[in-house]
Protein backbone atom coordinates (compact mmCIF):
# COMPACT_ATOMS: atom_id res chain seq x y z
CA UNK A 1 0.00 0.00 0.00
CA UNK A 2 1.08 3.91 -0.82
CA UNK A 3 0.53 6.32 1.14
CA UNK A 4 0.13 9.92 0.05
CA UNK A 5 -0.06 13.21 1.93
CA UNK A 6 0.08 15.65 -0.60
CA UNK A 7 -3.02 16.12 -3.54
CA UNK A 8 -0.62 16.14 -6.74
CA UNK A 9 1.13 12.54 -5.37
CA UNK A 10 -2.43 10.95 -4.64
CA UNK A 11 -4.05 12.50 -8.06
CA UNK A 12 -1.15 10.96 -9.91
CA UNK A 13 -1.60 7.33 -8.43
CA UNK A 14 -4.98 7.41 -9.18
CA UNK A 15 -4.78 8.84 -12.64
CA UNK A 16 -2.15 6.13 -13.13
CA UNK A 17 -4.43 3.33 -12.08
CA UNK A 18 -7.45 4.30 -14.35
CA UNK A 19 -4.88 4.99 -17.26
CA UNK A 20 -4.43 1.40 -16.95
CA UNK A 21 -7.97 0.73 -17.14
CA UNK A 22 -8.58 -0.15 -14.08
CA UNK A 23 -11.82 0.61 -12.02
CA UNK A 24 -10.74 2.46 -8.97
CA UNK A 25 -13.22 2.14 -5.58
CA UNK A 26 -12.58 4.69 -3.22
CA UNK A 27 -13.71 4.43 0.73
CA UNK A 28 -13.30 7.88 2.25
CA UNK A 29 -13.01 7.75 6.17
CA UNK A 30 -12.53 9.96 9.32
CA UNK A 31 -9.76 6.97 10.88
CA UNK A 32 -10.92 5.32 14.04
CA UNK A 33 -11.53 2.45 11.43
CA UNK A 34 -14.13 -0.81 12.67
CA UNK A 35 -16.19 -3.07 11.35
CA UNK A 36 -18.30 -1.00 9.40
CA UNK A 37 -15.22 0.84 7.43
CA UNK A 38 -13.79 -2.58 6.57
CA UNK A 39 -17.10 -4.02 4.85
CA UNK A 40 -16.85 -0.84 2.76
CA UNK A 41 -12.92 -1.40 1.84
CA UNK A 42 -14.45 -5.52 1.36
CA UNK A 43 -16.94 -3.91 -0.79
CA UNK A 44 -14.73 -1.74 -2.91
CA UNK A 45 -12.44 -4.68 -3.12
CA UNK A 46 -14.89 -6.99 -4.75
CA UNK A 47 -16.17 -4.65 -7.31
CA UNK A 48 -13.09 -3.04 -8.47
CA UNK A 49 -9.70 -3.49 -9.51
CA UNK A 50 -7.73 -0.98 -7.44
CA UNK A 51 -9.11 0.46 -3.99
CA UNK A 52 -8.07 4.12 -2.73
CA UNK A 53 -9.29 5.00 0.49
CA UNK A 54 -8.76 8.24 2.87
CA UNK A 55 -8.39 8.82 6.49
CA UNK A 56 -9.14 12.69 7.15
CA UNK A 57 -10.92 14.35 10.08
CA UNK A 58 -12.40 16.90 8.65
CA UNK A 59 -13.04 20.17 10.51
CA UNK A 60 -15.56 21.75 8.53
CA UNK A 61 -18.51 19.11 9.61
CA UNK A 62 -17.75 19.87 13.42
CA UNK A 63 -19.80 22.47 15.26
CA UNK A 64 -18.18 24.52 17.73
CA UNK A 65 -19.26 22.53 20.67
CA UNK A 66 -18.82 18.97 19.56
CA UNK A 67 -15.83 16.61 19.48
CA UNK A 68 -13.70 17.29 16.82
CA UNK A 69 -10.34 17.92 19.28
CA UNK A 70 -11.08 14.26 21.17
CA UNK A 71 -11.95 12.56 18.41
CA UNK A 72 -10.50 9.13 17.97
CA UNK A 73 -6.96 9.20 15.89
CA UNK A 74 -4.45 6.18 15.21
CA UNK A 75 -3.13 6.84 11.74
CA UNK A 76 -0.59 3.60 11.81
CA UNK A 77 -3.46 1.16 13.35
CA UNK A 78 -5.81 2.50 10.56
CA UNK A 79 -3.54 2.28 7.78
CA UNK A 80 -2.24 -1.44 8.72
CA UNK A 81 -5.78 -2.22 8.66
CA UNK A 82 -6.01 -0.78 5.22
CA UNK A 83 -3.53 -2.58 4.01
CA UNK A 84 -4.23 -6.17 5.56
CA UNK A 85 -7.49 -5.27 3.46
CA UNK A 86 -5.78 -5.26 0.48
CA UNK A 87 -5.56 -1.12 0.23
CA UNK A 88 -3.76 -0.26 -2.81
CA UNK A 89 -3.95 3.94 -2.22
CA UNK A 90 -4.35 5.96 0.91
CA UNK A 91 -4.75 9.30 1.11
CA UNK A 92 -3.63 10.83 4.60
CA UNK A 93 -3.89 15.06 4.17
CA UNK A 94 -2.90 17.19 6.61
CA UNK A 95 -5.59 20.15 7.41
CA UNK A 96 -3.12 22.68 5.47
CA UNK A 97 -3.48 20.87 2.40
CA UNK A 98 -7.33 20.57 1.79
CA UNK A 99 -7.93 23.43 3.01
CA UNK A 100 -5.28 26.15 2.00
CA UNK A 101 -5.01 29.41 3.82
CA UNK A 102 -7.96 32.36 3.18
CA UNK A 103 -10.51 29.23 1.75
CA UNK A 104 -13.69 30.49 1.25
CA UNK A 105 -15.69 28.25 -1.31
CA UNK A 106 -18.31 25.62 -0.16
CA UNK A 107 -20.57 23.23 -1.86
CA UNK A 108 -24.25 23.08 -0.02
CA UNK A 109 -26.95 21.51 -1.49
CA UNK A 110 -29.90 23.54 -0.95
CA UNK A 111 -33.05 22.09 0.35
CA UNK A 112 -31.37 18.56 1.85
CA UNK A 113 -28.38 19.69 4.45
CA UNK A 114 -31.16 21.32 6.58
CA UNK A 115 -32.56 17.67 7.18
CA UNK A 116 -32.56 15.37 10.22
CA UNK A 117 -28.97 15.98 11.46
CA UNK A 118 -28.50 19.09 9.29
CA UNK A 119 -31.25 20.45 11.74
CA UNK A 120 -29.59 19.60 14.95
CA UNK A 121 -25.97 20.34 13.36
CA UNK A 122 -26.02 23.18 11.26
CA UNK A 123 -23.53 23.28 9.34
CA UNK A 124 -22.28 19.71 9.18
CA UNK A 125 -23.58 18.60 6.02
CA UNK A 126 -22.06 21.87 3.86
CA UNK A 127 -19.17 20.54 5.85
CA UNK A 128 -19.10 16.98 4.01
CA UNK A 129 -20.52 17.84 0.94
CA UNK A 130 -17.11 20.30 0.70
CA UNK A 131 -14.32 17.75 1.64
CA UNK A 132 -16.51 14.79 -0.38
CA UNK A 133 -16.70 17.33 -3.59
CA UNK A 134 -12.40 17.74 -3.02
CA UNK A 135 -11.56 14.20 -2.43
CA UNK A 136 -13.33 13.40 -5.63
CA UNK A 137 -11.96 16.07 -7.55
CA UNK A 138 -8.80 14.51 -6.44
CA UNK A 139 -9.51 10.45 -7.00
CA UNK A 140 -11.82 10.71 -10.10
CA UNK A 141 -13.20 7.52 -8.20
CA UNK A 142 -14.96 5.44 -10.85
CA UNK A 143 -17.08 4.10 -7.16
CA UNK A 144 -17.45 5.34 -3.87
CA UNK A 145 -18.10 3.32 -0.93
CA UNK A 146 -20.86 4.51 1.93
CA UNK A 147 -22.57 3.35 4.64
CA UNK A 148 -25.87 2.68 5.00
CA UNK A 149 -25.31 4.16 8.86
CA UNK A 150 -25.22 7.91 7.77
CA UNK A 151 -28.82 7.43 5.94
CA UNK A 152 -28.87 11.01 5.58
CA UNK A 153 -25.28 12.03 4.22
CA UNK A 154 -25.73 9.08 1.98
CA UNK A 155 -28.67 10.96 0.20
CA UNK A 156 -26.91 14.34 0.41
CA UNK A 157 -24.00 13.17 -1.38
CA UNK A 158 -25.86 11.44 -4.06
CA UNK A 159 -27.57 14.61 -4.93
CA UNK A 160 -24.15 16.52 -5.19
CA UNK A 161 -22.81 13.84 -7.48
CA UNK A 162 -25.77 14.13 -9.59
CA UNK A 163 -26.23 17.73 -9.66
CA UNK A 164 -22.78 18.50 -9.87
CA UNK A 165 -21.98 15.73 -12.68
CA UNK A 166 -19.58 13.92 -10.89
CA UNK A 167 -18.54 10.82 -13.24
CA UNK A 168 -18.92 8.81 -9.89
CA UNK A 169 -20.68 5.36 -8.82
CA UNK A 170 -22.15 6.06 -5.45
CA UNK A 171 -22.77 2.81 -3.64
CA UNK A 172 -24.59 1.93 -0.54
CA UNK A 173 -23.50 -0.62 1.78
CA UNK A 174 -25.68 -2.41 4.68
CA UNK A 175 -25.21 -0.58 8.57
CA UNK A 176 -22.62 -3.44 10.31
CA UNK A 177 -23.71 -3.69 13.98
CA UNK A 178 -22.46 -5.24 16.88
CA UNK A 179 -23.48 -8.78 18.19
CA UNK A 180 -26.21 -6.63 20.19
CA UNK A 181 -27.10 -4.84 17.71
CA UNK A 182 -25.84 -1.45 18.02
CA UNK A 183 -25.07 0.17 14.85
CA UNK A 184 -21.05 0.44 14.70
CA UNK A 185 -19.84 3.77 14.63
CA UNK A 186 -16.23 5.60 15.94
CA UNK A 187 -18.16 7.30 18.37
CA UNK A 188 -18.89 4.28 20.12
CA UNK A 189 -15.43 3.85 21.82
CA UNK A 190 -16.81 7.32 24.48
CA UNK A 191 -19.71 4.83 25.75
CA UNK A 192 -18.99 3.01 29.05
CA UNK A 193 -20.48 -0.80 29.45
CA UNK A 194 -23.23 1.39 31.03
CA UNK A 195 -24.10 3.81 28.45
CA UNK A 196 -23.89 0.95 25.74
CA UNK A 197 -26.26 -0.88 27.15
CA UNK A 198 -29.00 2.35 27.48
CA UNK A 199 -27.46 3.44 24.07
CA UNK A 200 -29.34 -0.15 22.53
CA UNK A 201 -32.52 1.52 22.73
CA UNK A 202 -32.26 3.02 19.70
CA UNK A 203 -32.30 -0.22 17.72
CA UNK A 204 -35.31 -1.30 20.11
CA UNK A 205 -36.92 1.46 18.93
CA UNK A 206 -36.48 0.95 15.05
CA UNK A 207 -36.75 -2.94 15.37
CA UNK A 208 -40.67 -1.78 17.22
CA UNK A 209 -41.48 0.14 14.14
CA UNK A 210 -40.26 -2.69 12.02
CA UNK A 211 -42.47 -4.58 13.49
CA UNK A 212 -45.42 -2.68 13.50
CA UNK A 213 -44.62 -1.73 9.65
CA UNK A 214 -44.46 -5.37 8.77
CA UNK A 215 -47.86 -6.00 10.95
CA UNK A 216 -49.90 -3.71 9.09
CA UNK A 217 -49.14 -0.51 10.21
CA UNK A 218 -48.69 2.01 7.55
CA UNK A 219 -49.72 5.74 9.81
CA UNK A 220 -46.59 7.31 10.49
CA UNK A 221 -47.72 9.32 13.04
CA UNK A 222 -48.68 6.05 14.97
CA UNK A 223 -45.38 4.38 14.10
CA UNK A 224 -42.88 7.54 15.11
CA UNK A 225 -45.09 7.33 18.42
CA UNK A 226 -44.32 3.25 18.88
CA UNK A 227 -40.54 3.57 18.01
CA UNK A 228 -40.76 7.01 20.87
CA UNK A 229 -42.46 4.94 23.55
CA UNK A 230 -39.10 3.00 24.02
CA UNK A 231 -36.91 6.27 25.02
CA UNK A 232 -39.72 6.47 27.91
CA UNK A 233 -37.91 3.80 29.35
CA UNK A 234 -34.18 5.21 28.84
CA UNK A 235 -34.81 8.04 30.49
CA UNK A 236 -30.84 8.62 30.15
CA UNK A 237 -30.58 8.95 26.32
CA UNK A 238 -31.81 11.96 25.32
CA UNK A 239 -33.19 11.92 21.84
CA UNK A 240 -32.61 14.54 18.98
CA UNK A 241 -35.12 13.32 16.56
CA UNK A 242 -37.11 10.01 15.86
CA UNK A 243 -38.58 10.70 12.20
CA UNK A 244 -39.96 8.57 8.81
CA UNK A 245 -38.94 10.28 5.82
CA UNK A 246 -38.25 9.48 2.04
CA UNK A 247 -34.71 8.19 1.87
CA UNK A 248 -34.05 10.12 -1.32
CA UNK A 249 -36.06 13.70 -0.13
CA UNK A 250 -35.38 13.26 3.09
CA UNK A 251 -38.84 14.97 3.72
CA UNK A 252 -41.30 13.75 6.47
CA UNK A 253 -43.96 11.08 5.55
CA UNK A 254 -47.63 10.99 6.77
CA UNK A 255 -48.34 7.29 4.97
CA UNK A 256 -45.49 5.11 4.76
CA UNK A 257 -44.76 2.56 1.52
CA UNK A 258 -42.11 0.04 1.30
CA UNK A 259 -38.57 1.61 1.72
CA UNK A 260 -39.44 4.63 3.92
CA UNK A 261 -36.67 5.22 5.82
CA UNK A 262 -37.03 5.49 9.89
CA UNK A 263 -33.81 7.40 11.75
CA UNK A 264 -33.19 8.42 14.50
CA UNK A 265 -30.71 10.22 16.61
CA UNK A 266 -30.23 10.67 20.27
CA UNK A 267 -27.72 11.66 23.15
CA UNK A 268 -26.02 8.68 25.75
CA UNK A 269 -23.97 11.02 27.61
CA UNK A 270 -22.49 13.50 25.92
CA UNK A 271 -22.21 11.18 23.14
CA UNK A 272 -24.09 11.77 19.89
CA UNK A 273 -25.36 8.22 18.01
CA UNK A 274 -27.82 7.70 15.12
CA UNK A 275 -29.30 5.10 13.48
CA UNK A 276 -31.67 3.80 10.42
CA UNK A 277 -33.78 1.05 9.01
CA UNK A 278 -35.60 1.07 5.64
CA UNK A 279 -39.04 -0.45 5.87
CA UNK A 280 -39.87 -3.61 4.25
CA UNK A 281 -36.10 -4.67 3.83
CA UNK A 282 -33.75 -6.94 5.70
CA UNK A 283 -32.00 -4.76 8.72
Amino acid sequence: MKTFTNISSMRAACRAAKLERKRLGFVPTMGALHEGHISLVRAARAQCDVVAASIFVNPTQFGPNEDLASYPRNLERDSELLKQEGVELLFAPTVEEIYPAGSVTWVTVEGLSDKLCGRSRPGHFRGVTTIVAKLFHIVEPDAAFFGQKDAAQLAIIRRMARDLRFSVEIVSCPIVREPDGLAMSSRNAYLDPQQHKQALVLYRALTTVKSAFDSGERRAQKLVAAGKQGFTQEPAVRLDYFEIVDPESLDPLENVSQGALVAVAAFVGRTRLIDNVLLGQAS
